[in-house]
């Protein structure tokens, strides 16, 4: 019975989504979507899709953006392997991302605090997304003069009766440097995502953990982080991809990629290939193995998404 009941029900789907496909005013209402849907694939195409293909073709040549570009095949990526600034800002990006947990975790905690009502809730709200609204220059800058090595930090630490740090100019400290300014300047988003996550989660499932003698902590641990991983693995892809892609202009400010190579990343020594070093084709075969380093990430964490999603 149940096998002829699913024909039946099909039968009646398909019959029904052929009635909707006669119907003319059904059709003209898909073809007035499909109207709004066309300027964004026209924008995607023209500034996502063109770029990407026409640097997967300058990454095979040897381009010096004023003579004919000449094909060399896949010479470029070779000389990747053996380019101790590509491999060095590599080591680096593995480095930023090892830090993901604190980028995710800290906005959490916060934004829990904040959910449970602590006093000046609203004030924090504000306070701690403003960072996110200006400028990764005016970022720079500010903390240029904050880290310098005669900075209000450095004499902070001087009226601790503690000695100045090089921040910046020291190799073993300026990456983590970088990557804490990118922290403060970017974390309040994260926190405005996770607030939004929280007012989702049902009320009635903390009720009946509190009826059943769960204390707040184990409230928070077993129902509502449970009820948040939608919302925290939305929020570890969007970081990802935003920080192999949007601190050029907090490195090109605040270290210039150094001391040395230190704190150069891809995205950033794309543009010194490309503007200094005067080598386009070599800039778009490191762009494509950005994007495609990027395109795997992103691919794994959706799948992971995916799966839990079906769990």
């Amino acid at each position: 019975m149940t096998s002829a009941t699913e024909t039946h029900g099909t039968a009646t789907a398909v019959r029904a989504r052929e009635l909707l496909d006669r119907n003319p005013a059904s059709r003209a209402e898909r073809r007035f979507g499909i109207l709004f849907v066309l300027p964004a694939l026209a924008l995607v195409i023209v500034f996502r899709i063109v770029p990407l293909v026409w640097g997967a073709g300058y990454s095979l040549t040897d381009y010096n953006g004023i003579d004919a570009p000449s094909y060399i095949g896949l010479q470029n990526y070779a000389a990747l392997a053996t380019d101790p600034a590509f491999r060095d800002s590599i080591v680096n990006t593995l480095i930023l991302l090892a830090t993901l947990p604190v980028w995710i975790g800290l906005p959490l905690v916060l934004a829990i605090l904040i959910h449970q009502g602590v006093p000046g809730g609203r004030l924090f709200r504000a306070v701690y997304f403003f960072p996110a609204v200006l400028s990764s220059v005016i970022v720079g800058a500010i903390f240029n003069m904050v880290l310098r090595y005669d900075g209000s930090f450095n004499a902070m630490l001087g009226s601790l009766g503690l000695s100045p740090v090089d921040w910046l100019g020291n190799s073993n400290t300026a990456l983590f440097a970088l990557i804490g300014v990118q922290l403060w300047s970017t974390f309040g988003m994260n926190v405005l995502i996770f607030l939004a996550g929280l007012s989702t989660v049902p009320e009635e499932l903390v009720e009946a953990a509190k009826l059943d003698g769960a204390s707040t902590l184990q409230t928070w641990r077993h129902v509502v982080v449970p009820s948040m991983v939608p919302i925290i693995e939305f929020a570890t892809v969007a970081t990802t991809i935003g920080v192999l892609t949007s601190m050029f202009g907090l490195i090109y400010v605040l270290t210039a990629g150094g001391p040395g190579t230190s704190t150069t990343l891809p995205e950033y020594l794309i543009w010194l290939e490309q503007g200094r070093m005067n080598r386009p084709g070599y800039a778009s075969a490191i762009s494509i193995v950005l994007f495609g380093v990027m395109a795997v990430l992103a691919l794994v964490q959706i799948r992971i998404m995916t799966k839990n999603a079906e769990i």
